[in-house]
């Protein structure tokens, strides 16, 4: 039987001074985690600044969330916050790599990306931030796979989440990539030009998140293809996970715990308040982006997707055996340690929310 931290610390308070000091030296561990590799030590030392980076999307909503509602800088009382917006995944990726990001939000592609091109030593996956809201929507007139062929359809960025899901999917279906008559051309562009390209003729359909495939329905003429819920088990699937640089959290694991206290807060804020959040998400989408959306775009994009702390671990197996369908990688990425939750889990504990473990993404 697993004896908790808090459990712990009961035990331990009826010993020597010198004990407890020994004892808590030793057991920094959440209760609930399946880690085996060695502890971090709980260096009380915040950091004087944390480069936190996002998206403009509504998948991105609990970063939105807790940034516009100051519930990063609540938690993070001796550490400024600086923002950075990216467009896509591989790009956020490059930051992390050259060391110029420490925690952003991105999906799990480009997740699974930095992970594997630092050969596991330059991130960890330290929790989830949103399930579902990616669609692949096209033009009325496509309606089986077969449709597809001789069509353009884009996707965000080269080896981002949608790319690898639309290209793992085709592959499936057996349509190849190409510029061919019964080949799928698959384009790379850029979320905002993809509504103009869908307008203009230019394209034939894309696979992306929300809201922008919410954006191509109502304000494009699109219709959905397919909900990539409809590809998984139960319907769920990690869109946007929240990566940390391993240094940034084996040298401040208080200053990422107390941005995820910070996450928690908002993502629990926002499912019971789910109307607030949506004006919320609206406010800080009009921020980045310039533009604001409608409310149909709005509710609908919220309606396709659920917030959640919970990155769905069980997933990433397949989403690694699909970077390799799609071509984006030569052969399975070893995950083995990829996921710490070893700080989510000490915050959750504290709200008494059920703990996160690593299942196949644990240390050996």
């Amino acid at each position: 039987m697993r004896i908790s931290f808090r459990n712990r610390r009961s035990v331990v308070l009826s010993l020597a001074v010198l004990v407890l000091l020994g004892v808590l030296s030793s057991c920094t561990r959440a209760g609930g985690s399946d880690r085996a590799e060695a502890e971090l030590t709980d260096n009380p030392t915040s950091a004087g600044e944390v480069r936190l980076g996002y998206f403009p999307n509504v998948t991105h909503a609990p970063a939105l969330i807790a940034q516009h509602n100051g519930l990063f800088d609540k938690y993070l009382v001796d550490s400024k916050v600086v923002a950075q917006q990216f467009s896509n995944g591989p790009t956020a990726v490059n930051a992390f790599l050259g060391g110029s990001l420490d925690i952003g939000f991105l999906g799990p592609g480009p997740a699974i990306n930095a992970y594997t091109k630092s050969k596991g030593a330059a991130v960890r996956m330290i929790a989830g931030a949103t399930s579902g809201g990616a669609q692949l929507v096209t033009t009325p007139d496509i309606s089986e796979p077969e449709d597809l062929a001789g069509k353009q359809i884009a996707t965000p960025q080269l080896g981002g989440t949608q790319d690898v899901a639309l290209k793992a999917w085709l592959a499936e279906h057996g349509l190849e990539l190409g510029t061919g008559p019964t080949q799928v051309r698959v384009l790379n562009v850029d979320n905002a030009q993809t509504l103009n390209s869908f307008r203009e003729g230019a394209i034939d359909g894309a696979w992306i998140p929300e809201p922008w495939s919410s954006r191509l329905i109502f304000e494009a003429g699109a219709k959905v293809f397919l909900d990539e819920r409809d590809l998984w088990p139960g319907g769920t699937f990690p869109t946007t996970v929240v990566l940390v640089r391993k240094e940034f959290l084996e040298e401040h694991p208080t200053t990422v715990r107390a941005m995820l206290r910070g996450l928690v807060e908002a993502t629990d804020w926002a499912n019971e308040n789910p109307d607030a959040a949506k004006q919320v998400t609206n406010d800080e989408f009009e921020e980045l982006t310039g533009g604001r959306m409608g409310d149909r775009v709005l509710d609908r994009a919220f309606d396709t997707m659920e917030l959640s702390v919970n990155p769905i671990s069980a997933a990433f197996p397949r989403l690694a055996r699909d970077s390799v369908t799609a071509e984006i990688v030569t052969e399975e990425p070893d995950l083995t340690g990829f996921a710490d939750f070893r700080m989510l889990n000490q915050v959750l504990e504290q709200s008494n929310q059920q703990q996160i473990h690593s299942g196949p993404l644990a240390a050996r």
